[in-house]
């Protein structure tokens, strides 16, 4: 049925699990914030552990698992390192998130419950 659509096209297997596994790591409150902060400009781990109210040994660890998974990058200087953003998709991915969780509306969220 959905095949005889024009231009119908399914993301391939491999597409779809990187893109669950990007959503699967964004989950989480203290990673949103992080990359928040990542996407004004480049950081350390103690600056963004304060921008986020976090530990700093809980922000390294979200952000190890933030750099395998490509969504950001580190640039070593002497013992620090810095992180930034991996690429411009990020931002845009987080900023739709962020934007449709503005234009959700509460009542069903609240039924739901």
């Amino acid at each position: 049925m959905h095949t005889s659509l024009p231009d119908f096209d399914m993301p391939n297997e491999e597409q779809v699990h990187l893109a669950a596994e990007s959503f699967r790591l964004l989950a989480d409150p203290t990673r949103i914030k992080v990359l928040w902060a990542l996407l004004q400009g480049e950081s350390s781990v103690a600056c963004l552990a304060e921008l986020a109210g976090a530990a700093p040994t809980a922000v390294s660890q979200h952000l190890a698992k933030l750099r395998l998974a490509g969504l950001v990058k580190g640039r070593r200087e002497g013992t620090f390192v810095y992180y930034s953003a991996a690429n411009e998709h990020v931002g845009r991915l987080l900023k739709q998130a962020l934007f449709h969780a503005d234009h959700i509306d509460a009542e069903p969220r609240a039924a739901a419950r």
